[in-house]
């Protein structure tokens, strides 16, 4: 037991110090620096879809016309008015600037979570072509994408059942079976990630106790997040600024646990590379 617990603790410390000698820090403070920014082009797209979709139906786009009337002060509504209109005159031009923004600030981040899963990993990055290589990593940003959001869907849906109006030991089940699916697929999730993202993917079978251990880390960091938007929603400046603090702290979590559980698996391996 003395010898078990010892080598625990000695794979820790190793994990703490590949970490930081293949700069993790830096690596986590890149990936959530993409991340925010490429909130930007989503929005914009998300913009330009509402844009089409309120232009194609008057009733509703006098609807919403009149809802940001009543929610902003008398003296802004004629400047909220006029980018109101420019959203809905200039929808293609903003979708597709956000697209080729979207795509581009898409492919750093995911360019960034590589590299870093390469340097956790100790393995040397290669010269590639530029445009294999950028396809490539669309391509898994793209099933990335896909794949966080059914696990966020997921977590949603548990969070959803609790509302039911159910006996207790129903809505308990759900929510258990709920809560064992989001961790299944992320699970899912991060064993793709820590074996196959790196430049050169790593046997699976060594990323599977890492996997787990970023999943369970992942929903516990979705759970303290919910808890974190319904204290900072209380007050109109948590409204204002919570949220994109939140984000950002959530970002740069996720960003350094992942780091450090890469870094804890590459320590099982036999010889270290």
């Amino acid at each position: 037991m003395r010898r078990s617990r010892s080598s625990t603790v000695d794979r820790l410390l190793r994990a703490g110090r590949r970490y930081v000698d293949h700069h993790g820090y830096h690596y986590a403070a890149s990936i959530t620096y993409f991340s925010v920014l490429s909130m930007i082009p989503m929005l914009m797209v998300a913009l330009a879809v509402a844009g089409f979709v309120l232009s194609g139906q008057p009733g509703l786009l006098r609807e919403v016309r009149h809802s940001i009337e009543q929610a902003v002060p008398a003296t802004l509504s004629g400047a909220t008015n006029d980018l109101f209109n420019s959203v809905i005159d200039h929808r293609v031009k903003i979708g597709v600037l956000g697209l080729a923004v979207g795509l581009y600030s898409g492919w750093n981040w995911m360019n960034a979570l590589r590299d870093a899963l390469t340097a956790m990993w100790c393995q040397e990055r290669q010269q590639q072509r530029l445009l294999p290589m950028i396809g490539k990593d669309l391509l898994a940003l793209l099933g990335l994408a896909g794949a966080l959001l059914v696990s966020f869907a997921l977590t949603a849906a548990g969070g959803a059942l609790t509302g039911l109006a159910a006996p207790g030991w129903v809505t308990v089940l759900l929510v258990c079976a709920s809560l064992v699916l989001a961790i299944a697929a992320n699970w899912l999730v991060f064993l793709w990630v820590l074996a196959k993202l790196p430049r050169e993917p790593v046997d699976a079978r060594i990323a599977v106790r890492g996997a787990l251990a970023a999943a369970l880390g992942f929903e516990a960091l979705k759970w303290l997040g919910g808890i974190y938007l319904g204290i900072v929603g209380r007050s109109p400046i948590g409204v204002a600024f919570g949220g994109v603090v939140g984000l950002l702290v959530f970002c740069y979590l996720v960003a350094r646990m992942l780091m450090l559980v890469t870094a804890w698996t590459a320590e099982s391996r036999p010889v270290d590379g």
